[in-house]
């Protein structure tokens, strides 16, 4: 692990801006980490925790994966950037699993909204703390639009690579332990329904991007106004390899080099996860 993780460091330090990451060698159970406990904006990578809120609410019947959500004017959060929901005509009824699905899959805001409505924040928070994610903090049920790249950081969401990385160890554990599913508050059978999900992810251009075709990858993307965020469980065939999270921070609208920040961002998380699943395959 010393040697991998001196290799991604390396990547790392070759970059005009911060990448932190967080990676468990699910073989040997051996973790490493850069900057593993540095706040920075969670972006939509939060929602893993807010999908894992929803998911302990199911089990303690507060609410149902098939109970109707019904989708309008009041809901749609028009004024947000991200997802497909706010573009539809108002008026239609879809399952809460649908709209869970559609939070994760491609980071819909309108879903994320609806979900954090049903939950509150206090809950969501409730949740990241109980579990031991001591630096998150979900401050926004919807980012605010148009807020200036040099934002503090108690403007926004945060979390570290660290809190992110145990989320889906717990999540992947909890699948196939029900002591541990216990204490995310669920059933192992919620476990697998969060991953089957995560799987379905189609914002792909992170950590799945160099990975062999057809590698699975059950993960949730992030991206904010300086950052460019990828986390979760990378699988050997069936079999899950390694846990990664990785979290760039005040990368530039564009280098000096003239490359656009949003590409080199992105192309950071993917050549990190590249490396690692050459070392650990």
């Amino acid at each position: 692990m010393q040697e991998l993780t001196e290799r991604l460091n390396a990547m790392c330090d070759e970059l005009p801006f911060q990448t932190g990451w967080y990676l468990k060698d699910l073989k040997n159970q051996q973790d490493a980490n850069h900057l593993g406990d540095t706040i920075v904006p969670s972006a939509s990578t939060r929602k893993i925790a807010i999908l894992m809120t929803a998911m302990k609410w199911i089990h303690d019947g507060k609410l149902s994966l098939d109970q109707p959500i019904l989708i309008d004017e009041s809901n749609q959060y028009v004024e947000n950037a991200s997802g497909c929901l706010q573009y539809f005509r108002p008026g239609f009824t879809v399952q809460l699993y649908d709209v869970l699905t559609m939070m994760i899959i491609v980071s819909d805001n309108t879903s994320t909204g609806i979900v954090a409505n049903l939950l509150g924040l206090d809950a969501i928070n409730k949740f990241s703390e109980t579990i031991g994610m001591i630096g998150t903090t979900h401050r926004h049920k919807v980012p605010p639009l148009h807020w200036p790249a040099d934002h503090a950081l108690d403007f926004t969401n945060t979390t570290t690579p660290n809190d992110v990385g145990l989320l889906l160890d717990l999540i992947l554990q909890g699948s196939n332990d029900i002591t541990v599913a216990n204490k995310l508050g669920t059933t192992p059978e919620l476990c697998q329904v969060a991953i089957d999900i995560l799987l379905n992810q189609k914002l792909n251009n992170k950590l799945p991007a160099l990975l062999p075709r057809g590698t699975k990858v059950a993960h949730k993307t992030g991206t904010g106004s300086r950052n460019y965020n990828d986390a979760g469980i990378i699988f050997s065939g069936d079999e899950p390899l390694f846990i990664m999270a990785v979290y760039t921070e005040n990368v530039p609208h564009t280098l000096d080099d003239g490359r656009a920040g949003h590409a080199v961002g992105a192309d950071i998380v993917a050549r990190l996860s590249r490396e690692a699943y050459e070392y650990l395959v």
